[in-house]
């Protein structure tokens, strides 16, 4: 399939057919947000189908029935895509959505309410390989040749959803003041509780330790890849082919580390440096 087929252009972005359509874009930009409605934020690859296992457990004080019995894209929704709008009215309030996004495309009706955020970010060198992985399996996404041309075009932006550059430039430079929160997926990598205390904290939830501990078991990697409801395994060979690359394929920080040559390494540093020059907030990892 050309790739004029496998995509659509949104404001510059591209996004795959197979799961967005000018009806569902539209859909979103027209959406209503409710005051008690959350917003994940990730770029591609950065903890978004972690957060989808996390949320609805935060939100209802720790009951599994959600994570067990309803599919992660329908039990959180992305904003953007198709399904968004068969599933929306069955969601139960507080509502809680995902979206890759950048911050000037969500709807009018978003700046409007107060509705919170959550702005997951990971180290782009680990989305870059990740991403890398995802391509290999989906069969709606181009193939991604080698890691050096992959490289390339993720750095130039011919990647879903554009330059990742742009989108954290996009919500670091948000004035949302208290209703955003800011999270990396190393942070929870490296102490779920601690992170879903935050969160907890940001939602108004104030769950208990004990509440806080089951959720971090039943949100680890392990648990999640076993749940048929999170690890993508409904999805028909034919779009995803997990003998291929498994979907939740490793859930680790610096697997970057296996697949960068050091002149790789100073040509994504180099870009992502030049990208990010002027800004006024710092990347809380050495890209080194």
């Amino acid at each position: 399939m050309a790739s004029d087929q496998m995509y659509l252009m949104y404001d510059g972005l591209m996004l795959p057919c197979e799961t967005h359509s000018t009806e569902s874009l539209e859909f979103a930009r027209e959406f209503t947000f409710k005051d008690d409605d959350v917003l994940v934020v990730t770029y591609p690859k950065s903890g978004t189908i972690w957060m989808q296992e996390i949320l609805p457990l935060l939100l209802n004080g720790g009951d599994l029935t959600p994570v067990l019995t309803i599919p992660n894209w329908d039990r959180v929704p992305w904003l953007e895509e198709t399904r968004m709008a068969l599933v929306v009215d069955q969601l139960p309030s507080p509502r809680a959505f995902v979206t890759h996004f950048p911050y000037q495309l969500l709807p009018a009706s978003f700046h409007t309410s107060k509705a919170k955020v959550i702005n997951v970010l990971r180290n782009p060198k680990d989305v870059l390989v990740s991403s890398y992985y995802f391509h290999q399996m989906a069969s709606f996404l181009e193939d991604p040749g080698t890691f050096e041309e992959f490289m390339e075009k993720f750095l130039d932006g011919r990647v879903l959803f554009g330059k990742w550059t742009d989108h954290v430039k996009s919500w670091k430079n948000t004035e949302l003041g208290d209703r955003i929160m800011y999270v990396t997926y190393e942070e929870m990598v490296q102490d779920l509780p601690a992170a879903l205390r935050r969160m907890s904290d940001f939602l108004g939830r104030n769950l208990s330790e004990e509440v806080i501990q089951k959720i971090a078991e039943n949100c680890s990697f392990k648990t999640m890849k076993a749940n048929n409801m999170s690890n993508f395994s409904l999805v028909p060979k034919q779009y995803m082919d997990n003998d291929r690359s498994h979907f939740l394929r490793k859930g680790i920080t610096g697997d970057w580390k296996n697949h960068f040559s050091p002149e790789q390494l100073a040509r994504f540093k180099s870009a992502i440096e030049k990208e990010l020059e002027g800004e006024s907030f710092s990347l809380p990892w050495s890209l080194d």
